[in-house]
């Protein structure tokens, strides 16, 4: 197996990837990151190798925590080599991580070859195996926390008059526990 590899690239392929030469041997590597290095800069990459009948597959990536998760993703069912390759080139280590702990299906889905089902298989499969570093947060919108505490009062009975009503008169907190509490303060007054 190979795992990792230097050298100089040769030549950029239409599906991403680079020819990368390594001592006069051309590798087909296609890469994580979205934006392709420069023909002839020098390249070292971490690999991670599969091997089917028809083709051997190398992809690469730049840091050895990117390569940790590409093979998180790929062991999740639903999620293949280009799908998680994919994940990488859409978001950061960091965005992904955080989504999947925010359990943030929608933004999980707007990967290609993702779909809500296949999102919330990557969030209950990979919640709490990802780590990151950055104080990145997704951004919360009013519009998102309102959305967040209506599907979660609909749930717990309510109708969409009471909802609407409740969530009209008053301003919730960003925090969504905190905003659902809120909302059932309204909700419980006489």
């Amino acid at each position: 197996m190979i795992g990792w590899l230097s050298g100089r690239v040769l030549h950029h392929v239409r599906n991403g990837a680079v020819v990368l030469d390594v001592r006069g041997v051309g590798y087909e590597v296609q890469l994580a990151d979205a934006a392709l290095p420069a023909l002839g800069e020098d390249l070292e990459i971490f690999v991670y190798t599969v091997v089917r009948e028809d083709a051997i597959q190398l992809f690469g990536f730049r840091t050895h925590e990117d390569r940790e998760c590409f093979e998180l993703l790929i062991a999740t069912p639903g999620v293949g080599p280009q799908t998680a390759l994919g994940a990488l080139r859409t978001m950061s280590v960091d965005e992904l991580g955080l989504a999947i702990e925010h359990e943030d299906t929608k933004k999980i889905a707007t990967i290609a070859g993702i779909g809500p089902k296949t999102a919330s298989r990557i969030v209950l499969e990979l919640k709490g195996k990802i780590s990151f570093q950055s104080a990145w947060q997704p951004p919360v919108s009013d519009a998102s926390i309102n959305a967040v505490v209506e599907d979660a009062l609909r749930a717990l009975g309510y109708n969409g008059h009471e909802v609407r009503e409740a969530l009209r008169v008053v301003t919730l907190p960003e925090d969504e526990s905190a905003a659902l509490r809120t909302a059932l303060q309204v909700l419980r007054r006489p």
